[in-house]
C-alpha cells in the first residue's frame, strides 16, 4: 500500500509494457489485413496459417482497453478524481496527438484516390479491384470523405469502412476522448465504478436491442469495454478499502486467463453469440492483465513470461510508433500485393511474398511516417521515447 501511495505522488506514470502491448497488436493488426490468396484455394499450411489471424478484433479491444486505462491513470491517482489542468488543455492534448497523423493519412488516400481516377480517365489501366483487395480501396464518394474529415464515418454502415478501412477506430476514439471527461468521470464521481461499467453497457447496448441494431456497425458497446479500462485504472491505483481489497486479494492473473478463454469460446461462430459477448470477455481479460502485471511491478516481483515479452526493447520500438503503423498499414498492403499479384508466381510464393515484403514495408513507412508526421506533434515526454534507444536497449 505504501509502495502505491508513493507512486501514486509522482507526477507521471510511464509502464513500459503498455507500449509493448499496443506495438505487438498492431503487428497482430497488419498480419489480419494481409490477403495472401490470389484466387485460388491456398496451400493448407498457409490457410491454417491464416485462421490465426482472423482475431484481429481482438487487438481492437486491446487499443480500447488501454486508452481507457491510460486516460484514467491520472484520475485514479489524483487526490481530488479530476483530470489534471482544463478541460481545453485535455482536448487540446488529445487533439495534437491523434489528429495531425490522422488527417495526414487521410490525405494521402484521397491523393491516391485522384491519381489513380486521374490515370484511369486519360489511359487504359484499371483498377483491379482483385489484385487490390485489402484494406484501402481508392474508390470512394463525397460522403465518405466529407465524414472522415468530420470523423464520424464510424456511424454509417456505407463510410465506416471505405477509403482506409481501419480508420473507422480512430473515429470511435476520438469520440471516447469527449465522452470520458463530459458523460463517464461524471457518472463514475456519482454512482462510482460498477455503475459506470453498467450505465455505459447499458447505453453501448440500447440501441442494438431496442432501436434494431442501430449504430452496430460503430460498435457502440465498445464505450463499455472503455470503461473496463478506466476500472482497470481505478482497481490498480484507488485508495478506496474495498477496491484495494479487490486489487489485493483477487487472482487477476488467472481471471486474465479465464476470461481469454471464454472470448475465444464466445466467438465461435456456430453458438451463434452476438459479437459483443465475446468482445466484451476480450476487454474483461486485458483489464485483469493491466491490474495483474502493473501491481506486480509496483510490488516489485520476478516478471511474469508475459511481463517479459511486452517489456522487450523491440516490442517497445514497435510500440513507440505503432499509431503510424496502424494508420499506414493498409496502403502499403494493397499495393504490395497489386505488384506481386501481376508476377508469374506460384500461390506459395505470393503466400509468403505478401507476409514478408507487406510486414517489411508496412514496418518502414510507418516508421519514416512516424518520424515526419506524428513524432513532431508529441509531448515532449512522448519524445523521449525513442525507437533507437528501444532497440539500443536490447543490446546491452
Amino acid at each position: 500500500m505504501t509502495k502505491i501511495t508513493e507512486k501514486s505522488t509522482q507526477k507521471r506514470l510511464h509502464l513500459p509494457y503498455l507500449d509493448g502491448l499496443r506495438g505487438l497488436a498492431s503487428l497482430y493488426v497488419v498480419l489480419v489485413h494481409i490477403e495472401p490468396a490470389i484466387g485460388e484455394q491456398l496451400p493448407l499450411h498457409w490457410f491454417l496459417l491464416v485462421r490465426t489471424m482472423k482475431y484481429g478484433a481482438f487487438s481492437v479491444i486491446s487499443f480500447i482497453v488501454l486508452s481507457g486505462y491510460v486516460l484514467m491513470l491520472p484520475v485514479a491517482r489524483s487526490e481530488d478524481g479530476k483530470l489534471p489542468g482544463s478541460l481545453i488543455n485535455y482536448i487540446k492534448r488529445r487533439s495534437r496527438r491523434i489528429l495531425p497523423p490522422y488527417y495526414v493519412n487521410l490525405f494521402i488516400c484521397l491523393l491516391i484516390g485522384a491519381g489513380i481516377f486521374i490515370v484511369e480517365k486519360f489511359t487504359a489501366f484499371q483498377w483491379n479491384e482483385v489484385a487490390g483487395l485489402g484494406s484501402f480501396s481508392p474508390k470512394f464518394s463525397l460522403i465518405d470523405v466529407l465524414s472522415h474529415l468530420l470523423l464520424v464515418h464510424n456511424f454509417s454502415e456505407h463510410t465506416y469502412i471505405t477509403i482506409n478501412s481501419p480508420m473507422w477506430t480512430i473515429a470511435t476514439e476520438w469520440q471516447m476522448y469527449f465522452l470520458f471527461p463530459l458523460l463517464l468521470l461524471p457518472i463514475w464521481r456519482r454512482f462510482g465504478l460498477l455503475m459506470l461499467v453498467i450505465i455505459a453497457f447499458a447505453i453501448g447496448l440500447t440501441p442494438l436491442y431496442l432501436l434494431n441494431g442501430f449504430l452496430e456497425q460503430a460498435s457502440p458497446w465498445l464505450l463499455g469495454i472503455f470503461c473496463l479500462g478506466m476500472a482497470a485504472a481505478d482497481i490498480g491505483f484507488s485508495q478506496k478499502p474495498k477496491l484495494a481489497a479487490m486489487r489485493n486479494f483477487l487472482p487477476w492473473g488467472r481471471l486474465a486467463i479465464i476470461f481469454t478463454c471464454i472470448a475465444f469460446i464466445t466467438e465461435w461462430r456456430p453458438l451463434g453469440l452476438h459479437i459483443w459477448i465475446n468482445q466484451s470477455f476480450a476487454g474483461l481479460a486485458f483489464a485483469c492483465l493491466f491490474i495483474f502485471i502493473t501491481k506486480s511491478i509496483i510490488d516489485g516481483k520476478q516478471p511474469s513470461l508475459i511481463l517479459r515479452i511486452l517489456e522487450h526493447p523491440w516490442a517497445i520500438a514497435l510500440g513507440t510508433f505503432s499509431y503510424s503503423l496502424y494508420l499506414t498499414h493498409g496502403i502499403v498492403l494493397v499495393f504490395v500485393r497489386y505488384f506481386l499479384f501481376y508476377l508469374p508466381i506460384s500461390p506459395d510464393m505470393f503466400a509468403a511474398a505478401s507476409y514478408l515484403l507487406g510486414i517489411v514495408f508496412s514496418l518502414i513507412i510507418s516508421y519514416w511516417f512516424y518520424l515526419f508526421f506524428e513524432r513532431p506533434f508529441m509531448s515532449s515526454f512522448l519524445k523521449k521515447r525513442k525507437v533507437k534507444d528501444a532497440v539500443a536497449s536490447s543490446q546491452l
